[in-house]
């Protein structure tokens, strides 16, 4: 149960990942961070308010809270990075996030078997791989190195926080909905000192009005993965479940080369192999 949700995790991050990349073409990030998880703020409220889910607030809601303050900065840095500095180095170091949730269950006094660990060092490698790192060219801004790694820092931090903060199935659309709604606060704020600075909040034309159902998609598919992350983490390992739920950026190369016919570099391909090796001995482990 823990590798099948923990892989439903990394396809629905993926997907989304590669669904913000295209809409950031064309309009900007902050934006598209704050619609797109507006929508699905609105979404679990009517979800919330069927369930009867506001029945569960408790103090486990905190942990939803600071996951909701901690994603949007850790996204923002994210942003900044892959502007300065060459994708091939900031997305492969950014999958040092997995080490967050990984060390919380270490800590917590999981101790995977030698199949585990095997399969977790295999992943891991893939995944890295699979970003297609950058061996060489041009040196890399200490900033951009910076910006990385606190944004690594933040995305582990929302795993390990996300699978803290429900018990129950209601609770959990509860605890989804405050951690949006917190993201749209913060993001708005950030998008409004944005455009104070002299910033555009729309592209050329006006609002994205098509790109809605896009925007949309990314949003609940991001809701989706924290969920289907939560019940990974509480129904097993969380070292194997953070393992298995950070294979997202192998999806979203292998969408770009689905969809936009981007061809997979060697080191590419071969990272992507060894993820499915990593997966295989993480599952059977």
């Amino acid at each position: 149960m823990t590798a099948f949700f923990a892989l439903a995790t990394s396809l629905l991050w993926g997907l989304a990942d590669f669904g913000g990349g295209l809409l950031t073409r064309r309009s900007p990030a902050l934006t598209v961070v704050v619609v797109s998880q507006g929508i699905a703020a609105v979404v679990l409220g009517a979800i919330v308010v069927a369930t009867g889910g506001w029945s569960e607030a408790g103090p486990l809601l905190w942990f939803a809270f600071a996951a909701g303050l901690v994603g949007p900065v850790a996204l923002l840095c994210f942003y900044k990075a892959l502007a300065q500095g060459p994708m091939g180095v900031v997305s492969p170091l950014a999958t040092l996030s997995v080490a967050v949730p990984v060390g919380v269950g270490l800590f917590l006094g999981e101790r995977p078997g030698l199949l585990q660990v095997a399969g977790i060092a295999v992943a891991v490698a893939g995944v890295v791989l699979a970003g297609g790192p950058q061996l060489r060219g041009a040196p890399v801004q200490r900033q951009t190195i910076l910006l990385t790694l606190v944004a690594a820092l933040g995305f582990g931090t929302v795993f390990a926080l996300i699978a803290e903060a429900s018990t129950t199935l209601t609770g959990l659309f509860l605890a989804l909905f405050v951690q949006r709604v917190t993201n749209v606060a913060v993001g708005g704020v950030a998008l409004y000192a944005s455009v104070r600075r002299g910033a555009k909040a729309l592209p050329e034309g006006g609002f994205p009005w098509g790109s809605l159902p896009a925007l949309a998609f990314v949003g609940l598919a991001d809701v989706a993965a924290n969920g289907t992350y939560s019940v990974a983490a509480q129904h097993g390992p969380v070292t194997v479940a953070a393992v298995l739920a950070s294979l997202y950026p192998v999806v979203t190369a292998l969408a770009a080369r689905g969809f936009l016919s981007e061809r997979l570099r060697a080191i590419q391909a071969a990272g992507a192999g060894l993820a499915l090796v990593g997966t295989l001995l993480l599952a059977t482990g």
